[in-house]
């Protein structure tokens, strides 16, 4: 079956699911610092994290499906979850095929995360730092949108957004690193003064 309505469909949902990754990412680095505020809680932040993704993988969901529907050209049921199965841009559709796959371990894991190991859970969830770069890497590649300016400075604040994000994680890791590492160098400070008082 082919039909203008499901190309659009899946270009559509391909662009619109890439935005939600996105947003998906960035709110899941500022939960995972624990960032929050008056205004904005943490449990409310976590909430929306967890909905986004959701919303995120359902358009995800659309998107395989009508790229399998639509029969202009060949992907196949198989390629949904078996990378390279695909005889059309066998390399790009392995791509996001391979971003699915770790989208999909990612969904599954968070939502029996109270029945895991914690550390097999964060282990399974750092996935997402891989699953976006592969995804904007198919976007790229399989995306005849990515010719459109709009569509080009779309995917550039993205990028801008993960960045920004992920190095204001690294930076407020390192800043509560030496804060911890400062406050033990003043307790032993403390600790060795009162040992020479006592021993005075």
């Amino acid at each position: 079956m082919s039909s203008p309505v499901l190309w659009y469909a899946t270009r559509a949902t391909g662009i619109v699911a890439l935005v939600l990754l996105t947003l998906t990412m960035v709110l899941g680095i500022m939960t995972a610092n624990r960032v929050g505020a008056r205004w904005w809680p943490r449990f409310a932040q976590q909430d929306l994290h967890r909905r986004v993704s959701m919303v995120t993988m359902v358009f995800l969901a659309v998107h395989v499906l009508t790229s399998v529907v639509d029969t202009y050209v060949h992907v196949g049921w198989a390629a949904v979850v078996v990378p390279f199965a695909s005889s059309y841009k066998p390399a790009w559709v392995a791509l996001g095929t391979i971003g699915t796959d770790l989208m999909l371990a990612i969904g599954v894991t968070s939502l029996l995360r109270h029945r895991m190991n914690a550390r097999l859970w964060r282990a399974v969830h750092w996935l997402a730092y891989v699953s976006w770069p592969v995804a904007l890497a198919h976007a790229f590649g399989m995306g005849t949108d990515f010719r459109l300016r709009w569509v080009i400075d779309l995917a550039v604040a993205c990028i801008v957004a993960v960045l920004a994000a992920a190095t204001w994680r690294v930076a407020k890791a390192a800043a509560d690193r030496r804060r911890v590492l400062a406050y033990a160098a003043v307790r032993e400070r403390a600790r060795g003064v009162r040992v020479k008082q006592l021993s005075n």
